[in-house]
């Protein structure tokens, strides 16, 4: 009867993976000559079976579903993976109004949890969390492949709720030994404005974008009409590090911003669907006026399109170190109202064909980031310093380059790569203010 019993169970598990087949095939296209090997189904009914009857402890039949499903996508590569309820609203708020959190963008690999970037003014950021740092236990835990799901939802938590985690950063120094650090975060309510701008000198601005979310092409015309009511923008950086991506399409309208015409991105995929040609449309922010872009290992995804983009036009010219390297484009399928999946779907190639999957976009300059001590200077005098010297009546106007020559060495101080692009984009004024 036992036997009976297993073989009815085997039956009606078999019919309904194959209506679920037949229901998939309904819902997408099936390539020509794909079809489902009965040998594969029964395998799976026979190991899910065995897993019911005598794992070690009780597995309810939902579990093994959802951990199949898991599975399933999570072994196809580092960023499809299945949707529940919480996961499928984070991915909202992620890209939308605001969230509670560390500020950290992580990814999964072959070892565990490696951190992207950390967002800019977050917790994380301001603890000192680099990208490339490995979340090696988390309140306790440690992080292995098996756990990588819950470990991910513990980053969640309400605001003002603390997080312990303990990464490894790998030595800048060839054959050192990595370093622990142990951090105590408190989480807090992330507001994703995306897009700042700030005046590195008189006529020369920094716009700067931490993420791409649903809005940050609106945000990046309303930052630039900001500064131009203060002054005329003469050239301007364009701050990309430790961009960890985000919304596609935001990235699109941002390169559109800064183009006139011709290709910003194509994807391809095997559906027709996901080949796709994007395409800039006339008229653009501040025409005419020299752009850099920084780069650097955390520039990732959605910034990369940006990059490439601008780089491939011949609109700016890169400046830092090599990119992330995510070419590849994930597509938020819904299961239903609370449930999804994120699968990978397209890879994305910039208007000169390159993709950027596991190689990143080359910067046209490579600046590492550095850190410069001033050497201490003996004691000068100069005329001003006599007694009696005469004054000058132009002094103002001197007084004025002064002090913008004491930013640009603070600036020289605490951003290296920042003090390069100002210094490339001033030689660049003066070439074109003087042919």
């Amino acid at each position: 009867m036992t036997k009976k019993i297993a073989l009815m169970r085997q039956g009606i598990c078999a019919l309904l993976l194959c209506g679920l087949w037949w229901s998939i095939r309904t819902w997408a296209v099936e390539p020509p000559g794909a079809s489902m090997d009965i040998t594969d189904l029964q395998m799976f009914v026979r190991v899910m079976d065995e897993i019911r009857n005598s794992y070690v402890d009780p597995v309810s039949d939902h579990e093994l579903w959802v951990h199949a499903v898991q599975g399933m996508l999570e072994s196809l590569d580092p960023h499809s993976q299945y949707l529940n309820s919480e996961d499928y609203q984070s991915l909202k708020e992620d890209t939308s109004g605001s969230f509670d959190g560390v500020g950290l963008e992580l990814n999964r690999d072959d070892k565990g949890l490696v951190v992207v970037s950390p967002l800019d003014g977050s917790p994380a950021a301001k603890a000192g969390i680099q990208a490339g740092d490995r979340v090696i236990r988390l309140e306790g835990r440690q992080v292995t492949q098996q756990n990588l799901q819950e470990i991910l939802q513990q980053m969640r938590g309400h605001s003002g709720s603390h997080l312990h985690l303990t990464l490894e950063r790998l030595a800048t120094q060839k054959n050192a030994p990595a370093v622990v650090h142990d951090y105590d975060l408190v989480r807090q309510s992330i507001e994703l404005n995306t897009v700042k701008e700030q005046w590195l000198e008189p006529g020369i601005a920094c716009l700067r974008i931490t993420m791409f979310s649903e809005l940050t092409g609106q945000e990046m015309q309303q930052a630039v009409e900001r500064l131009q009511k203060k002054a005329a923008v003469q050239a301007v950086v364009l701050d990309l590090r430790n961009n960890p991506g985000g919304v596609f399409h935001s990235a699109v309208d941002v390169a559109d911003d800064f183009l006139d015409q011709g290709v910003i991105v194509s994807t391809r995929g095997r559906l027709a669907s996901a080949n796709q040609q994007f395409m800039a449309t006339p008229g653009q922010l501040l025409p005419g006026v020299p752009m850099l872009v920084l780069i650097n290992a955390g520039t990732a995804s959605a910034a990369e399109i940006l990059a490439g983009a601008l780089q491939d036009q011949h609109r700016a010219l890169l400046l830092g170190t090599r990119s992330f390297g995510k070419g590849s484009v994930q597509s938020v399928l819904s299961l239903n109202e609370h449930q999804g999946i994120k699968l990978t779907t397209a890879r994305y190639f910039t208007p000169s064909g390159r993709s950027i999957q596991a190689h990143g976009i080359v910067p046209d300059v490579q600046v590492q980031q550095a850190e410069v001590t001033p050497r201490v200077k003996k004691e000068i005098y100069r005329e001003a310093d006599l007694a009696g010297h005469l004054d000058n009546p132009q002094a103002a106007h001197s007084d004025t380059k002064e002090t913008a020559n004491n930013a640009t060495t603070r600036l020289l101080e605490t951003d290296f790569q920042m003090y390069q692009a100002l210094l490339l984009l001033k030689a660049e004024k003066y070439l074109v203010k003087t042919h």
